[in-house]
């Protein structure tokens, strides 16, 4: 990929030392947590690291947010999951708590699945969500969700479909 004659390239450190106080500032903002935002900072360089691609001084801080924002949500993302993890466990009685490390390994888990469901349309998560772990069969999900039991199937199948792509295709 070719630059436009106007744009020059950026190397990581000089976009690092121009931009990173700002970027970390604008984080800080968001997340109202100074050692999230430092983190978060630094992923967002990291990914620009190993994306490979030069660095167009075009615009660097909208690429910078636009990096840190997806950052961002996957952080919110992973908070709500452990906080809906940590809820459920409180639930049950104290002996069966899992150890630190099986949580650990839970809530990776939950994170994968989340990520794996992310692209599918909602009413498609819902009915795939609704028949694999909600335990209704087609057509009861049919009815929770107001269509027929064939497009349930039809949901059900593309989710299926759509996470062994994501899982076991080479990516494009």
């Amino acid at each position: 990929m070719s630059l436009p004659e106007t744009d020059s390239i950026v190397p990581l450190d000089v976009l690092y030392g121009t931009h990173h106080g700002w970027l970390q500032g604008w984080l800080r903002r968001s997340l109202g947590c100074s050692q999230q935002a430092a983190d978060l900072a630094q992923d967002t360089f990291v990914r620009l690291l190993v994306r490979g691609r030069p660095i167009s001084n075009r615009a660097p801080r909208a690429l910078l947010a636009r990096i840190a924002r997806g950052l961002v949500i996957d952080h919110w993302r992973r908070d709500a999951l452990e906080r809906a993890y940590l809820e459920a466990l409180a639930q049950l009685p104290e002996p069966s708590h899992p150890s630190p490390e099986v949580r650990h390994e839970a809530l990776q888990c939950l994170e994968r699945i989340a990520q794996l469901l992310e692209g599918l349309k909602p009413v498609v998560r819902e009915a795939f969500l609704l028949y694999q772990l909600g335990g209704l069969n087609h057509a009861q999900v049919a009815l929770e969700l107001g269509v027929s039991s064939r497009t349930v199937e039809r949901h059900v199948a593309s989710a299926l479909l759509h996470c062994y792509r994501l899982c076991f295709e080479a990516p494009q």
